[in-house]
């Protein structure tokens, strides 16, 4: 054994064109890198030509016509859905957004119509601080600009807009006949369509005043404003409520 150690060692000192590798073929090729021919006996093979199947098996295949039909058709359906739910996303907030635009503005025409009623007095000349009242509309004396001079106020339902008119005393003697500045309180009001009232009348014991004649015993109102910018959908009808008394009446 020791013996053929020694011829082997000495056969590749003495310069013998043998490759070291000679006695291990099979770690050679193994260990060969892809791409890499094998130099055995001076062959130039490719290393993959022994594996044949290994190497069809991991090319990239394309996608066949049916295929790509299908993913395109799948991809389109995916965008269309996702688009759909962000149209509709921006058209229901957008809806909500309107709505509560229009719930602050009635809420804060609510706030003036009240503050209003809460100041009615006498007109300057003379007249009962209630002109007239209605279900949908009321007219009455304020010093709404606290200028000492009251005003002559109307609040009336119009279609679907709540609108308030205001006439300054003028003439001698003095009268309300000049034309009035009109203004918008609230619009997309449904009191009408719910068949709600937006002005209720109340005496001294608390007690609802249906006869509009008995207007010199209102001491009480009640007010309601039903509000929905789109009512064939959601969110439903909004209701705001507020009530005033008239401070500044003095017995009849």
């Amino acid at each position: 054994m020791t013996h053929m150690k020694h011829n082997r060692q000495s056969s590749i000192k003495k310069g013998e064109n043998e490759n070291l590798f000679s006695f291990f073929p099979n770690a050679v090729e193994a260990r060969l890198p892809r791409g890499l021919t094998s130099t055995r006996e001076g062959e130039n093979e490719n290393l993959f030509s022994f594996f044949p199947n290994a190497v069809e098996a991991r090319l990239p295949r394309g996608l066949t016509l049916v295929e790509m039909l299908v993913t395109i058709g799948i991809f389109a359906i995916i965008m269309v859905t996702l688009v759909n739910s962000i149209i509709i996303f921006y058209r229901a907030n957008g809806v909500a957004i309107e709505q509560s635009y229009q719930i602050e503005s009635a809420r804060r025409g609510i706030e003036l119509l009240v503050r209003d009623l809460r100041e009615s007095t006498y007109g300057d000349n003379g007249a009962f601080p209630l002109a007239s009242i209605a279900s949908t509309s009321i007219t009455f004396y304020s010093d709404t600009d606290r200028d000492s001079v009251a005003e002559q106020m109307h609040y009336e339902l119009s279609g679907t807009t709540l609108t308030r008119s205001v006439v300054n005393p003028s003439g001698n003697p003095i009268g309300y006949s000049d034309a009035p500045a009109v203004s918008p309180v609230s619009t997309y009001v449904r009191n009408d369509e719910e068949g709600t009232p937006i002005f209720r009348y109340y005496n001294v014991l608390g007690n609802e005043i249906s006869d509009y004649n008995e207007i010199v015993n209102v001491v009480f109102i009640k007010v309601s404003l039903v509000v929905n910018i789109r009512p064939v959908r959601a969110p439903e009808e909004f209701t705001l409520k507020s009530s005033a008394t008239l401070r500044n009446l003095r017995p009849q």
